[in-house]
């Protein structure tokens, strides 16, 4: 399945199974430290918290659409 631009909505269902997947969002990772959600929090200086953050959060919202 490629989608880009996607929510954790739009990908949940191709979890249901219990297989697992592997999603690709790179540039929101990469990116982070930029985002109006960790900008303020983390800034340049500490991008490598903020990526780690975002990572957390997209888990957690694509735990929570699967459920």
């Amino acid at each position: 399945m490629v989608h880009s631009g996607g929510k954790a909505e739009d990908i949940a269902l191709a979890f249901k199974d219990g297989i697992g997947g592997i999603v690709n969002d790179s540039r929101s990772l990469m990116c982070a430290y930029k985002s109006d959600l960790w900008k303020e929090k983390f800034g340049d200086e500490k991008f490598d918290e903020a990526t780690r953050q975002e990572a957390i959060r997209m888990k957690d919202e694509l735990n929570q659409a699967i459920n």
